[in-house]
């Protein structure tokens, strides 16, 4: 791969956005557009702040039994790096109003005929 193809304009507003929609809707615990955004697969990995989840129906029944995030969680740091047209990696830190912790979270994304999806993440707190 040559560096030309490393963030490419087009891809890094595709994948941003996709993210964007991914933290609106956990915000919102719109549990059915978190769901959308995993890859529904066996080898789909989430390793959480208290829970490791692997395959796709295993993030479904964690999202559905799972409390919402605190209200005010808010993204203060984001890296979105593209590698071709068709996979990318999100690193974020995030912070809420009731925690002095601050989060961090990694995801691996690919995009499929159907969209951008989730394919790992990984959610820490410092």
């Amino acid at each position: 791969m040559s560096e030309h193809e490393i963030n490419l304009p087009d891809v890094l507003i595709d994948l941003g956005l996709a993210f964007d929609q991914y933290e609106d809707a956990l915000v919102r615990h719109d549990v059915s557009v978190l769901d959308k955004f995993f890859w529904h697969s066996p080898m789909t990995v989430r390793y959480g702040i208290a829970e490791n989840t692997y395959g796709g129906e295993a993030i479904r029944a964690y999202r559905m039994a799972c409390a919402p995030v605190p209200p005010g969680r808010r993204i203060i740091h984001k890296v979105i790096t593209s590698f071709g047209r068709n996979f990318g990696t999100v690193s974020a830190e995030f912070n809420s109003p009731d925690s002095e912790q601050t989060g961090r979270q990694m995801q691996t994304w690919i995009r499929f005929s159907e969209g951008w999806r989730i394919v790992a993440a990984h959610v820490s707190v410092i």
